[in-house]
């Protein structure tokens, strides 16, 4: 205010030297100008009454309304501005002497389905000083040396103003509190220094679910540019230098684990520079997540993953060492447990990753630790995908329950130069379909496949069979970066080979054949395999695998928000007769197969001493110049199914003499009921 009463005072004087000039320093003359052409008596020539005192009067007149004028205007505005607009003077002049700075939220806490930590928070002391002290070479190289970083590095981040020019800005996190502890007790050198709390995600279980878990990290500048351009209202205000959930469930759930942050304001003097605090707005930390995993059965998962590897390389499979493995509760959906390997600490992103680290999570030589498998891994389907061939084929009539194809080990329905070998090059003997099922045979399977390449009316039944499970599409689970798949027919391959001959762009008898057994061009995720089989442990319905299971309330005191269940698909069963078909070839799997297999089963129990009877499909991929990829899937209890469990490891060999721990390991520890066993299973069956 004081600034404009100097204006006003200026405009007054301003107009008092015009006043003055006009009346005393102008004067006048007092001399008439008389008419000389006449002769005539002499009269003023403007006519009578026309003297100086006249004209000087009128003068006077049009001045004193112009002067009027002005300072009525004058007094109108200082009215105005003392009056109506004080608030609004007084409200630009504090916010010249302030500035609103914020604080970062604490994030929200990840927990199972019974409340045990997944994730979590550490308290971490942050070194922060304001921009003015950048100048300070003394006192920066003075906090250099105790930090032990470079002199250059600690000016840099005291310059920058990413996080606002009246932030304190950040020079290190998690400093070693022998460096607190110096800096407080010398303050006197470290003037403007400061020593914020902050706070750390941690991860109290190590490697355990990290690739559902996830990780954190520093905002990127795309994310801060494509908020500038959404007009989102309810979208959460990044500022550079925010910990964002950058993978997993911390990335898929950000705007509920992201907190509210806090407001501070400070005062700065005419160059910017803070020199007092005034009002702050506490931050609001961000809600807490329960996911459906039940630790217990997440640990299982990977631990049995880790078995099947181990077991594989004992068994010669020396190049063993990927894979996945899930669990999940096929009557709703939700995921108990879902383990990749090889895994990596999702800790060692706090704080920022090395350079280093970051290129070995990202080596082809260490099989990409990164990759969630589960959710991205694409592979052939091998033998499991036989459910649905045997589906498709009774259902459009390629097949029946009755039909017998007799396994010499190779099979010559296509003729003798385009034959194809059985898994069991000695042959299985007269195979009905079920049969086919429980002993894997592929010859059975390789008819089902010429029927549907040479039949006119549906000639690709078995891929709409397939697309009907769900398979080429994702299943909708609430994790980032899940791979569609594939299911190849003849529009595929004309496109996928446009570069070759128009020959080898054909769909062939081949390929049919191929396809059936789960062999080929198919490509589908453990998980998509997973939910196919919760539906067919639920008679054609799957539900939406996911992991979220309700939100927590701030104040701890119950769930805000209960993930409902979503029905994903209800898949078309010509007869129940059909799936029954199935399932018994299934169990069959399970307990007739081979010995071997069902003494790891027969020993499974309820909590009772009841038994447990599982069913399920082994699965034997191939792959050029790679051994043979791992497969076993399975349910139970096959009277009332409730869970799923699935397990692919990648150039494991055998299905049946690898994964078969994993699965067996899984439900002991849903049962409570190790296994067992001594029994070595041999590899008899793909």
């Amino acid at each position: 205010m004081d600034a404009q009463f100097v204006v006003i005072i200026a405009g007054l004087a301003l107009v008092a030297v015009i006043v003055f000039s006009v009346f005393f320093l102008r004067g006048y003359s007092g001399k008439f100008t008389f008419d000389t052409k006449t002769g005539t008596t002499p009269r003023a020539s403007e006519g009578e009454g026309n003297t100086q005192q006249a004209a000087f009067k009128g003068r006077f007149t049009v001045l004193s309304l112009g002067v009027g004028a002005a300072f009525a205007a004058i007094v109108a505005k200082l009215w105005s501005m003392q009056m109506v607009s004080a608030d609004h003077y007084e409200q630009l002049a504090e916010e010249n002497r302030t500035r609103t700075v914020t604080t970062p939220a604490q994030r929200g806490r990840i927990l199972d389905r019974n409340g045990e930590v997944l994730v979590t928070n550490r308290p971490s002391l942050a070194v922060t000083a304001y921009s003015s002290l950048a100048d300070d070479e003394i006192l920066v190289r003075h906090l250099a040396n105790t930090l032990g970083m470079p002199y250059v590095a600690v000016r840099r981040n005291i310059q920058d103003n990413t996080e606002g020019a009246q932030s304190a800005h950040t020079v290190a996190t998690d400093v070693d509190r022998r460096a607190v502890a110096y800096i407080k007790e010398h303050g006197s050198a470290f003037d403007g220094v400061e020593i914020a709390e902050r706070s750390e995600r941690l991860y109290p279980n190590g490697t355990t679910a990290a690739h559902l878990l996830g990780y954190t990290g520093t905002v990127s500048q795309e994310t801060l540019d494509a908020q500038e351009k959404s007009d989102d209202p309810a979208a959460i205000k990044y500022q550079s230098g925010d910990i964002v959930g950058q993978a997993g469930i911390e990335a898929q759930y950000e705007s509920v684990l992201q907190g509210i942050r806090g407001e501070q304001t400070v005062r700065v003097d005419a160059d910017g520079n803070v020199v007092g605090q005034a009002d702050a707005i506490d931050p609001q930390p961000g809600s807490d997540i329960r996911l459906t995993i039940d630790l217990k059965i997440q640990k299982a998962c990977e631990e049995g993953l880790q078995r099947s590897i181990a077991q594989a390389r004992k068994q010669g499979y020396v190049n063993a060492g990927a894979g996945a493995c899930l669990c999940i509760d096929c009557t709703n959906g939700e995921i108990l447990g879902m383990a990749s390997a090889p895994s990596y600490d999702p800790g060692s992103f706090t704080g920022g990753i090395s350079q280093d680290l970051w290129n070995q999570l990202n080596d082809e030589a260490n099989l990409y630790p990164l990759m969630n498998r589960a959710v991205a891994g694409q592979y052939m389907s091998a033998s499991t995908i036989k459910s649905l061939s045997a589906l498709a084929g009774l259902e459009y009539g390629i097949t029946t329950a009755d039909t017998v194809v007799t396994c010499t080990g190779f099979w010559t329905g296509l003729g003798e130069e385009y034959g194809q070998y059985c898994w069991d090059h000695d042959g299985h003997g007269p195979m009905t379909l079920q049969q086919g099922i429980i002993m894997s045979c592929d010859p059975v399977f390789y008819e089902i496949g010429k029927g549907f390449y040479y039949d006119d009316k549906n000639p690709e039944g078995l891929q709409e069979m397939f697309r009907r499970w769900g398979l080429g599409q994702q299943t909708g689970v609430d994790l980032g970066g899940e791979a569609v798949g594939r299911v190849p027919d003849a529009a595929w391959k004309k496109e996928a080979f446009a570069d070759y001959s128009s020959e080898d762009q054909q769909w062939r008898p081949g390929d049919m054949t191929n396809l059936v057994i789960g062999q080929g061009d198919i490509l589908v995720t453990p998980l998509q395999m997973a939910t196919v089989y919760c539906g067919i442990a639920n008679g054609g319905t799957e539900y939406v695998p996911h992991l979220l299971k309700s939100v927590v309330r701030r104040d701890g005191s119950g769930d805000v928000v209960e993930n409902e269940p979503k029905e994903r698909l209800t898949a078309h069963i010509n007869s129940d007769a059909d799936l029954e078909l199935v399932r018994g070839g299934l169990k069959g799997v399970i307990y007739e197969e081979s010995p071997s297999t069902a003494a790891h089963f027969n020993n499974l129990t309820d909590e009772n001493g009841q038994p447990i009877t599982v069913a399920g499909k082994t699965g034997t991929g191939e792959k050029t110049d790679e051994d043979e990829y791992a497969w076993f899937i399975a349910y139970a209890p096959y009277e009332n199914p409730k869970y799923v469990v699935a397990c692919l490891c990648e150039q494991g060999g055998f299905g049946a003499s690898t994964c078969l721990y994993a699965i067996r390991d899984v439900l002991g520890v849903i049962y409570d009921c190790p296994d067992t066993s001594t029994e070595s299973v041999s590899d008899s069956s793909r």
